[in-house]
């Protein structure tokens, strides 16, 4: 199958595509916010500059998008069908920062959170997953 964009126009709408402040970023850090944590953003002294750094907490959130970081089993980390040796290079290769990222954070002493865009984009189960971290968080603090 052809992609249905020009190289150019599919470089375009990659590009456009936010890689921080996306709108489960946003929703995250607003009950975060609502619920009495205080944060920093994109810490860049930290590895994988985290989305949400709790400083006091000595842990950090990272609000993944599906299809980029590979959600198993999510509807949403499709394959492209164009390219796909290039894609599956490209997925590999996040997957391994990703963990490479968590690692190193654990060794330094943080606690590393992930959320995933589809528990934020869907309501039904947003307010479970972000009142689980509330309460992660939480009893974090009273250890």
């Amino acid at each position: 199958m052809t992609d249905v964009f020009s190289e150019e126009r599919r470089s375009y709408v990659m590009r456009c595509v936010p890689s921080k402040n996306s709108k489960p970023e946003r929703i995250v850090r607003s009950y975060l916010h609502l619920n009495g944590f205080r944060f920093r953003l994109h810490c860049h002294k930290l590895p994988g500059k985290p989305d949400v750094v709790l400083p006091k907490r000595r842990s950090v959130v990272f609000v993944h998008g599906c299809f980029w970081h590979r959600h198993d089993g999510c509807k949403y980390a499709t394959m492209p069908s164009t390219r796909v040796d290039f894609w599956k290079e490209k997925f590999f290769r996040t997957q391994k920062r990703d963990k490479e990222q968590t690692s190193e954070l654990m060794k330094l002493g943080w606690k590393v959170y992930v959320l995933w865009e589809c528990e934020i984009k869907n309501s039904l189960k947003r307010r479970a997953r972000l009142e689980r971290l509330l309460h992660q968080l939480s009893s974090e603090n009273s250890r």
